[in-house]
């Protein structure tokens, strides 16, 4: 990407993150309405989903006006530049309105070629995760590391995350409790803050299914950043969302994606 200011784009990130976290933490634990998007099943959506994606794309149309933007909340808006902010503005809604501080800010950059960089920033807990274009590390309240994926290679010695325990469709849901059985620990409800952790060095896989590409952008480019490898159920792309496996290592990957893929 060398005709694109990298420290233009990194410093709007951190803008972005900003400006969210101030419109989501007056938000948080407090009485918040919570809205279904859905006729049937339950997709919330609450002021602070709007006001914090709103507050993201006032600053890119002064700072990045050239830009495109895709949102959870307010959809595409194109662009000329040749890049994409792919912003989910909480991801982790439902954790949002129980008052669990699992959800976070997602802000993803993308071209062409797929995920640039990314931010999952928790403004509650004040840990943000960054990666891509040069960077892997983390900064919270105990200043800044370097992100990381941890090196485990044996699934029976792997821990596992996903968001919901049924995944998606039973066919995904058996796929997924084919890798579940062979790993050391499954923990679930985490959202995006599960990929963090992987890129932190505590989580060896993340295993998902239903995804948007508001959810997969940020994560990817922050996982890849740490070492790590995202793709779909296949190995493929997985920057559109849909099903999506992020390991630590090629050998995780290979070993849960042949069980994924397993036919009887």
């Amino acid at each position: 990407m060398p005709q694109h200011d990298h420290r233009a784009i990194i410093d709007t990130a951190h803008a972005l993150a900003d400006q969210a976290a101030q419109a989501i933490l007056p938000l948080f634990r407090s009485p918040l309405t919570a809205e279904n998007k859905l006729a049937g099943g339950f997709d919330p959506v609450t002021a602070a989903d709007r006001a914090s994606e709103q507050a993201m794309r006032a600053i890119l149309a002064e700072r990045r006006p050239d830009d495109a933007i895709l949102g959870e909340e307010f959809g595409a808006q194109p662009g000329r530049s040749g890049l994409t902010w792919v912003l989910d503005p909480i991801d982790g809604t439902r954790a949002f309105i129980c008052g669990a501080p699992t959800w976070g800010v997602l802000i993803g950059l993308r071209d062409e070629t797929g995920p640039l960089y990314g931010v999952i920033d928790q403004p509650y807990t004040g840990e943000r995760f960054e990666g891509g274009l040069g960077l892997a590390r983390m900064t919270g309240p105990r200043g800044e590391t370097a992100l990381a994926v941890r090196q485990t290679t044996d699934l029976a010695q792997a821990t596992l995350m996903s968001t919901y325990p049924e995944v998606g469709s039973p066919a995904e849901a058996a796929a997924f409790h084919r890798v579940a059985g062979q790993v050391r620990l499954t923990r679930y409800g985490m959202d995006c803050y599960a990929y963090a952790l992987l890129a932190l060095g505590h989580v060896d896989l993340v295993i998902e299914a239903g995804l948007q590409a508001y959810d997969v952008v940020a994560p990817i480019a922050v996982v890849r950043a740490a070492g790590g490898i995202v793709t779909d159920w296949q190995g493929g792309d997985p920057s559109g969302g849909g099903q999506i496996i992020a390991a630590a290592t090629p050998e995780l990957h290979r070993a849960a994606l042949a069980l994924l893929n397993q036919t009887a």
